[in-house]
């Protein structure tokens, strides 16, 4: 297996080009198989470009654009320049906004404590099962 890094930058071109370093992965990582999940989405995206009207049930992506206040906000705080790493559960100022939606949409009371915010499903579960 050949790993490339970016930390290798500061070597010269010539160097950078050919900069590897031999790895053996343990047996544990080369078990992974690709994401079922994934592979379901794929294959409803090979139908649908094939022409067939299918509804996609694998991974939770929307199938509606990213509304236009959610692009401008997101353009806001890039030019605010909050594009730093955060906390790993969420910003104080998101599960703030989360508590808020929650009691307004739904009616339900939660503290801040009991908010988590994660990239997606998978990684909550993997997280979870890693505490446990």
């Amino acid at each position: 297996q050949q790993l490339w890094h970016p930390a290798v930058a500061a070597l010269s071109d010539a160097a950078l080009r050919s900069a590897s370093l031999d790895l053996q992965l343990s047996s544990r990582v080369q078990a992974i198989k690709p994401s079922p999940t994934l592979a379901v989405t794929n294959k409803a995206a090979e139908l649908r470009a094939a022409g067939q009207d299918i509804i996609g049930l694998g991974a939770g992506e929307p199938d509606f654009d990213t509304p236009d206040h959610i692009k401008q906000a997101a353009i806001e705080a890039i030019n605010n320049g909050q594009t730093k790493y955060t906390a790993v559960d969420g910003t104080p100022a998101l599960k703030k906004a989360i508590i808020a939606k929650f009691k307004r949409d739904n009616g339900l009371d939660y503290e801040a404590n009991q908010i988590l915010v994660s990239s997606g499903g998978k990684q909550s579960f993997f997280n979870l099962a890693l505490a446990t």
